[in-house]
């Protein structure tokens, strides 16, 4: 009798703990398969259902927009990094995940945690972890005679050497637009030690002569025939990279992009073209490798979620358990997860890990997602070209970024 009210009983609480849950993400076909796999596999382990809700990426923003100012998002919801101080500039957006005992979150270190922080309150959970590092083509490289460059003065050698061997023709990097902008910002990190934006202040944390210094250096490396300029590239129609004949041929021998996108700079090569990962180039004196490295999205919890721990159930058994480990593999890049990299192993593009490694192995102050706001973004790129086309000096470009940022990060203050 004892035994047969013990049954009951469990099985009540299973009942009544069992929760009906929403979870919300974008992606492609791939993902969205892997990810309702997963979904199914972890609720059945932990007794809960969940609805995926699923689109692509364009149309997402909007439509969270819409339901978190409704308060109608779903129990989990993947978010774009740079979207955390858009929904929780005071860290209380989502709920916050440290108070959620389900959640394992010693699979992720200070700093990765940190980056998904607002305020000091985890909001989000890095999914996987990207960066800029560099790729170079080897073959081009080893026709001119020369070493892969180690730091940014080897670069400037060894492009006189190439375009003494192989002609005025090639380049040995490439850097426009967003690219530029990054290039300018990894330059200043290694001088100084610091991101963009003192978190503390809330405002650009560089003073002019600095900024000015790095974009002075971008200047440098398109006067000595490293790369060609904006205005250029403009002339051309500002085609992308991997669409560039040059590119494929190995004329342009070098790149700064994320690691995740090896497979979509080296698939157009043409036969024989060799393309590799390389770590980040250092000018003298840096302090610091100048990582940009960043959540690539991360997973959040509802703060009007009305089963919040069995979300937490869910999301722990996606990052950090076999079944939603197993399901999800690669589809959202390398695992932040320690577990999650441990099981998976070698999955995925040999090249692409050897990119992540660089990633996680270099130093760096931790990003500010502000770097990647649209409107900074744009005051920044709008003031490089500007600079390309002569109308402003280094320093003059340094104060008007400044200046512009500041406005900016104002309004979140």
């Amino acid at each position: 009798m004892l035994a047969s009210t013990a049954i009951i009983t469990l099985s009540l609480t299973t009942m009544a703990t069992a929760a009906d849950l929403r979870m919300s993400w974008w992606g492609g076909e791939s993902r969205h398969v892997a990810t309702q796999k997963a979904l199914e596999a972890c609720g059945a382990k932990h007794g809960h259902t969940v609805k995926g809700e699923f689109t692509g990426f364009d149309g997402y923003l909007e439509k969270l927009t819409t339901q978190m100012a409704g308060r109608t998002e779903a129990d989990i919801v993947q978010v774009n990094w740079p979207w955390l101080p858009l929904f929780s500039k005071n860290g209380d957006g989502f709920a916050d995940l440290r108070s959620l005992k389900p959640l394992d979150l010693s699979n992720w270190t200070d700093a990765e945690l940190e980056s998904g922080s607002m305020n000091d309150v985890l909001q989000g959970i890095p999914v996987s972890t990207t960066g800029r590092v560099f790729f170079f083509n080897t073959t081009t490289f080893e026709k001119a005679g020369v070493a892969i460059p180690t730091t940014w003065d080897e670069l400037l050698t060894a492009t006189k050497a190439v375009k003494e061997k192989l002609g005025n023709d090639h380049y040995t990097f490439n850097a426009v637009k967003e690219t530029a902008q990054l290039v300018t910002t990894m330059v200043v990190v290694q001088k100084t030690g610091k991101d963009m934006v003192d978190a503390e202040a809330n405002r650009v944390a560089w003073t002019p002569e600095e900024l000015a210094e790095g974009i002075d250096f971008l200047g440098t490396l398109v006067a000595e025939g490293v790369m060609r300029s904006q205005k250029e590239e403009a002339a051309d129609g500002n085609v992308n990279l991997f669409e560039k004949p040059e590119w494929a041929d190995g004329r342009i021998a070098g790149s700064y992009e994320w690691d995740s996108t090896f497979e979509k700079y080296s698939a157009p090569l043409k036969e024989g073209q060799v393309l590799k990962p390389f770590p980040l180039l250092k000018v003298e004196g840096a302090v610091t490798d100048g990582i940009y490295r960043k959540p690539s999205m991360v997973f959040s919890i509802s703060k009007h979620s009305k089963n919040p721990d069995a979300a937490a159930e869910i999301l722990n058994c996606l990052l950090n358990e076999p079944e939603g480990i197993d399901a999800l593999g690669t589809t959202r890049g390398i695992p932040g997860s320690k577990a999650a990299s441990a099981r998976l192993g070698n999955e995925g593009d040999a090249e692409v890990r050897e990119a992540n490694a660089i990633v996680m192995a270099s130093s760096g102050p931790t990003v500010s997602p502000f770097n990647e706001n649209p409107e900074i973004r744009g005051i920044f790129l709008d003031t490089l070209e500007e600079y390309a086309y002569g109308q402003l000096d280094a320093q003059q470009a340094a104060e008007q970024i400044i200046e512009g940022v500041n406005d900016v990060l104002a309004e979140f203050d």
